[in-house]
């Protein structure tokens, strides 16, 4: 069986390798993007084998393509649930996004629009996904750049997939921050409409400025705006798993590992706080 998800963690990225084989990185568990694993033997399954057996771990996929009008992959599905069942991981997560469609993969994360229609889509997408896989999984929210007219709010539409489909989220608290700003929507207002039971993990990152918006980089420090919306979502939701992502400009692991350590005193202060109240 496989372990839960609990405390703080750090995407496995390979200046890091070794100390994850041996070990030593401080750290509660380890999350991997599951597409760089999902191949039948070789150098890159031998190491995340080797170490999985010193954290517990969490699946991230980029190209499940939830919101593919055209329905999953079922190859894709079946090198899914061959990895699962060989790692047992904690998590297994996706994004709330289309990557393809009639066989082209633009290697993105598209925004799906939030409409009726396409929530049924996403549904019908996510039931097979969770019944290919064996188990229930978490979706994570994007980071967008546009907004489709009409339709419902982003946390709405999030709130009654979840409510559909039994799925959990990964809640991207910089992708929140991100959109937010992006949009001009209040990130408050998104937080309170999320259905926190529901929310089994969540990323913290950094970004840029662009020209116009926000980009989500992953290759920056976690910026002062996304910390204090990270305290808000822990003052909401309680104790979650949380882990920082950080995908270039990666430094030295002690680096990300004092990141971290922010997050468990924010976690920590929001739930002495909780018990004081």
């Amino acid at each position: 069986m496989s372990e839960k998800l609990a405390g703080f963690g750090l995407g496995m990225r390979r200046p890091h390798y070794r100390s994850y084989i041996d070990g030593t990185a401080p750290v509660d568990f380890i999350e991997v993007i599951s597409e760089n694993f999902m191949i039948a033997g070789g150098k890159p399954l031998d190491t995340l084998m080797k170490a999985r057996r010193n954290y517990r771990l969490a699946l991230h996929g980029v190209s499940m393509s939830i919101g593919s009008a055209d329905g999953l992959r079922s190859d894709y599905l079946t090198e899914l649930r061959r990895l699962v069942d060989m790692m047992e991981p904690a998590v297994v997560s996706d994004h709330l996004c289309w990557t393809r469609i009639d066989g082209f993969n633009s290697h993105d994360l598209l925004p799906v629009p939030y409409t009726e229609e396409a929530l049924a889509v996403v549904c019908r997408n996510i039931d097979r996904a969770q019944e290919a896989v064996g188990r229930r999984m978490l979706f994570e929210n994007p980071s967008s750049y546009i907004a489709f007219p009409g339709g419902m709010t982003e946390w709405e539409f999030l709130a009654e997939m979840t409510r559909r489909t039994g799925c959990g989220l990964l809640l991207d608290v910089n992708n929140i921050y991100v959109s937010a700003q992006n949009h001009g929507f209040a990130a408050e207002d998104y937080l309170a409409g999320i259905p926190m039971d529901a929310v089994g993990q969540i990323h913290l990152a950094g970004h840029v400025q662009g020209e116009h918006l926000l980009i989500d980089t992953h290759d920056q420090p976690v910026p002062d705006e996304v910390w204090a919306l990270y305290r808000a979502a822990m003052e909401l939701a309680g104790p979650v798993p949380t882990m920082i992502e950080r995908d270039d400009n990666i430094p030295e692991l002690d680096e990300l590992c004092a990141e971290l350590d922010v997050a468990r005193s924010i976690s920590a202060d929001s739930a002495a706080e909780r018990i004081a109240a």
